[in-house]
């Protein structure tokens, strides 16, 4: 297993490097890399945001079954495979792509967080330098003492220091964006109406900010550039499913007949 893991990272590295050598810019090979893997992973994509779609869109028929068949669970589970197999929905199609999905991800991620950029900056980010490692050299912290809670002293003790935008603006702004795609995409992919995905739209977001807060600019690129082919990705799914949904209104909004 262990060749394995360790064939598929040296494959992540040698497509980023060819990619340098056609480009010469590390933020342009990792956004093409990003595109590859995205695209290689398009089918388990599609699948898994397709059936969650759908399984979204016929809960209502589902909370119908479970009203009317709640005493037997036997000819509850019989209407409910019946519903799944009209639809051609697979309750598991949404969990198995994203676990087929998770070592491609890793792999990346890894080679992302441990590649040597050095002081090399793709638009305004610094690929190397994370949120916090740039704000502290606009603060003049020392590299060896970064931490939020540094950064946050050394503002209200050096306000002015923020005045160095430059320094840390690209991957401020990186990180902003990334932000409001995970908002989209938990917006997309939430049930309407539920307090618990509500929370979670805002909750996610604001989370994976401060994860990402020490994450280097390599990493937050290929983040956001992912993200941003997700939200696309998502869109077009829903607009699709819309689409079936409005051909098949009766499956989605009737109730089954009382016997």
């Amino acid at each position: 297993m262990g060749s394995i893991w360790q064939a598929g990272s040296d494959l992540m590295l040698a497509t980023l490097n060819f990619f340098y050598g056609i480009t010469h810019s590390y933020g342009l090979s990792i956004i093409l890399l990003t595109i590859v893997v995205r695209l290689l992973l398009h089918p388990l994509t599609h699948k898994q945001l397709v059936s969650m779609r759908k399984m979204q869109q016929i809960q209502p028929r589902l909370r119908t079954l479970q009203e009317k068949y709640g005493d037997d669970r036997a000819k509850l589970n019989q209407e409910l495979m019946k519903l799944y197999k009209d639809e051609g929905i697979n309750p598991a199609a949404g969990c198995l792509p994203m676990l087929l999905q998770l070592p491609i991800m890793i792999l990346l991620f890894r080679l992302l967080m441990t590649y040597d950029f050095g002081n090399i900056s793709f638009m305004g980010v610094s690929l190397a330098g994370s949120v916090l490692s740039t704000m502290a050299a606009a603060l003049g912290i020392p590299a060896e003492k970064v931490g939020i809670t540094m950064v946050l002293s050394a503002i209200a003790s050096n306000p002015v220091g923020l005045l160095n935008v430059s320094v840390y603006a690209g991957n401020l702004l990186l990180l902003i964006g990334i932000t409001v795609l995970t908002w989209l995409q938990q917006k997309f992919s939430g049930s309407t109406g539920n307090p618990q995905m509500a929370f979670m739209n805002w909750f996610m977001p604001l989370f994976l900010a401060f994860i990402c807060l020490s994450l280097p600019g390599g990493v937050l690129l290929y983040w956001g550039v992912s993200s941003l082919i997700g939200v696309a990705q998502q869109w077009w799914v829903q607009r699709t499913v819309k689409v079936q949904l409005q051909e098949k209104p009766v499956l989605y909004k009737n109730k089954p007949p009382t016997a």
